[in-house]
């Protein structure tokens, strides 16, 4: 019994299961240098710090101010023009535009008007904040946000913003509403123009491309740009800023982006390789590529975000970004109006078909008469 007993105490321990866990000890550790361990590990846990390389988060370079282009000359089909349009799109994906016929005042006026949206009460901005159900209104901020650079309010023609608008705004909605009507179908002429240069090579590629896009109709971003940002916070806020647009983006898909921002001191160009900035002229509209461009042009334009700045400004300061899409359903949307042209032999024939009219009612009038 003895000898048995003996025997399954010395029996080897079941391999098959799996080994207990450890347990801490509260004795001290044995190793002689025991600073030196705990200093390892420490240093083993932490977190390294992060740096993004370019191709992630692409360095901020400026450059010289791209091309200035006479609106004027695009409707003469100025060649020297069209080519600097087509190379500053293609290398950076925005140019700038000067003499657009649209008053330099009236502008001022309505961003003038604009200004009194952003100084409705937080309550009423609840009121018309975005959502998944509502694309226009106010931009929905979560709290306090420390680094905000702009505050942002989405304007499109729709009956229901109206409505919503008016009524916590009666007076100056109205006003601001149908000066913003005329002003946005003043862009449209204009960018309308812009897309047939652009895409004077790519005719056959838009009917596919525009078919299956949902036409939206005029869209403006306006813009409060914050002037109580300390000197020495503005590079932080910037970063942020830049960060929150590459995560976000455009909400619409569109065709161009013609920004209005008078007085800006910079204005940024963002793309998916490169981040570049430049001093806007002062009463120019800067133009950038959207997506729909890009597939037009099957990628030879680049699609990207433009955003201006106003840095050391005393006042609050407003711009507005129009988003033009043209409409699919129309058939010559992105092509140029071709002028009918009568050859020099069909404008002969002319003449001498009217010259024989005119000969034989002759003779039947001396006939008659």
């Amino acid at each position: 019994m003895t000898h048995s007993h003996e025997s399954m105490s010395k029996k080897p321990y079941d391999s098959s299961a799996p080994p207990p866990s450890p347990v801490a000890s509260s004795r001290r550790s044995c190793v002689t240098n025991e600073d030196v361990l705990t200093d390892f590990l420490e240093h083993s846990l932490r977190l390294p710090d992060l740096l993004l390389p370019d191709k992630i988060f692409p360095r901020h370079k400026y450059i010289e101010n791209p091309p200035k282009i006479d609106f004027q000359s695009l409707k003469s089909l100025d060649s020297d023009s069209i080519s600097k349009v087509l190379d500053s799109v293609a290398s950076i994906g925005c140019f700038q535009l000067v003499n657009y016929g649209i008053s330099s005042d009236f502008v001022r006026m309505v961003m003038s008007e604009a200004a009194g949206i952003f100084r409705l009460s937080p309550e009423n901005k609840a009121i018309v904040t975005r959502s998944p159900e509502r694309q226009y209104g106010f931009e929905e901020v979560q709290g306090e946000e420390e680094g905000e650079l702009s505050e942002e309010f989405l304007w499109c023609r729709d009956e229901g913003l109206n409505m919503e608008m008016e009524g916590i705004w009666p007076v100056g909605y109205s006003n601001f509403s149908e000066k913003m009507e005329t002003l946005s179908l003043d862009i449209e002429k204009v960018a309308d123009r812009i897309l047939q240069v652009l895409m004077t090579d790519y005719l056959n590629n838009g009917n596919d491309v525009m078919q299956g896009q949902e036409f939206i109709g005029p869209v403006c971003y306006l813009y409060k740009h914050s002037s109580n940002i300390p000197a020495d916070q503005w590079a932080s806020s910037l970063s942020y800023d830049v960060i929150k647009l590459l995560i976000r983006g455009i909400d619409f898909s569109h065709a161009l982006c013609l920004h209005v921002c008078h007085g800006s001191s910079e204005f940024h160009v963002y793309s998916k390789k490169s981040w570049v900035s430049f001093c806007p002229d002062k009463h120019a509209l800067v133009i950038t590529v959207g997506d729909q461009t890009q597939a037009l042009s099957v990628g030879r334009y680049k699609h990207v975000i433009g955003r201006p700045f106003f840095k050391d400004e005393k006042d609050d300061c407003i711009s507005m970004a129009f988003l033009y899409s043209p409409d699919p359903s129309t058939t010559g949307s992105c092509k140029p109006k071709k002028e009918k042209i009568i050859s020099l032999g069909q404008q002969v024939m002319l003449v001498i078909v009217l010259s024989l009219v005119y000969h034989f009612s002759v003779c039947i009038y001396n006939n008659v008469f």
